[in-house]
């Protein structure tokens, strides 16, 4: 076997989870089902390389397995050159390029690996895995830096990108805040984002604010469905705001995160289309937060508990006035989600990881459409209140 570089560094990691849900709502696959969902897995490959002391490669191959959306194809994760160009005692400055995560929040930049995440499934009120490819990374150009002090420690990151919108799971989701399931073809516009971050005594207190402004421009496929509704050509602006929050001791850690998320669809209408006017007409405001306590039993065992909340709507909190517009009473509970979960996480080994976690969820706002089917014929009924038990199993190198 060669010998590899001393600086070349390889890691990975492979999760496989289990999920069972109830109401006839399904979860990364066909979790409602009898027998739960083995269609949760997720495997990764990096590497790094410093060949100057300013100057580092990184990359990430990524297969992912999460129901439709996610059907399990290799893909580049990450993949970019970082060159730091200053480097201060107490300070640092530096430029990256090429595709990288998103800084949004506290767990987006790794919530691939399991190990970095504090239960199975992230708040979803936060972090969505209904549109987690749109989220998770970009191409494009990153600044970021570095000022400590012994009042402690600031960071930012900021980034002109173009996002990733490739894929049904896209698509799908957006065209969802309008009731309409129509393929067409979507173009990302420049997407603006930025972190700033403080942190004292080493992470003990961490307060963020992230910010980022994402457009994507949509041009309808006509002909393919005449029966389908139709609308014409528009453009989504999508503009998130997140605070975030964290407390940590020696045995438990204290986490809240609290997003604003403006959403606006113009230039959709047309005469010859159905739909022209409730898109074009679209413009809302929702609202986002969670409270999550972590308790630390020893090394090896963990507990947490979390309070997740998610209105599409901060103006119509429960969905009823969407409902009327669209006089479709069951669309009521899609517009909104309070999730109580606690979980169980045994670390075995250094290396290999298991959880167990249960959720009692109120509403059905973050479930994906694709996995429940919202638009084809004769859906099943999904109920408002249900029940979601999962177990993960992960192993990292």
């Amino acid at each position: 076997m060669p010998k590899l570089p001393h600086n070349l560094q390889i890691h990975g990691f492979a999760s496989q989870g289990w999920l069972m849900s109830s109401g006839n709502n399904n979860v990364f696959g066909k979790s409602s089902s009898d027998s739960g969902s083995f269609d949760f897995r997720e495997l990764g490959l990096n590497a790094s390389m410093r060949p100057l002391t300013n100057l580092q490669f990184s990359a990430q191959m990524m297969s992912r397995t999460a129901g439709e959306g996610s059907p399990g194809n290799i893909r580049l994760d990450y993949g970019f050159i970082d060159y730091t160009y200053f480097t201060g005692e107490t300070s640092k400055l530096g430029i990256r390029l090429g595709r990288m995560k998103t800084p949004l929040g506290l767990y987006n930049d790794t919530r691939d690996v399991a190990f970095t995440r504090p239960s199975i499934l992230l708040p979803q009120s936060i972090y969505f895995d209904r549109t987690r490819k749109l989220a998770l990374a970009a191409d494009g150009v990153h600044l970021y830096g570095e000022y400590r002090s012994d009042l402690g420690d600031i960071s930012f990151q900021a980034g002109v990108v173009r996002p990733l919108v490739r894929g049904s799971e896209t698509e799908v989701a957006l065209l969802t805040e309008a009731g309409a399931d129509r393929p067409g073809h979507f173009t990302p516009n420049v997407l603006f984002t930025s972190r700033v971050m403080y942190e004292l005594d080493e992470g003990r207190v961490r307060l963020a604010f992230s910010a980022s402004q994402l457009n994507i421009d949509y041009s309808p496929a006509l002909g393919l469905a005449p029966a389908a509704p139709e609308f014409g050509p528009g453009s989504f602006q999508f503009t998130p705001l997140i605070f975030s929050a964290q407390y940590n001791a020696e045995r438990w850690s204290l986490t809240s995160e609290y997003a604003i998320r403006h959403l606006e669809y113009t230039n959709f209408q047309s005469s010859t289309y159905k739909l022209g006017a409730t898109l074009n007409t679209l413009d809302v405001t929702g609202e986002s937060y969670y409270f999550q306590g972590v308790y630390r039993f020893t090394p090896a065992w963990e507990a947490f508990a979390r309070y997740d909340v998610y209105y599409a709507d901060w103006n119509d909190r429960s969905g009823k006035q969407w409902a009327i517009d669209r006089k479709n009473p069951a669309t009521a509970k899609t517009r909104f989600a309070k999730d109580i979960t606690v979980g169980l996480r045994w670390n075995i080994t250094p290396q290999f990881m298991l959880r167990a976690e249960y959720h009692r969820v109120d509403g059905t706002g973050w479930l994906s459409a694709i996995d429940n089917s919202q638009f084809r014929p004769s859906p099943p009924v999904q109920q408002q209140e249900w029940d979601l038990f999962s177990i993960l199993g992960s192993y990292r190198f």
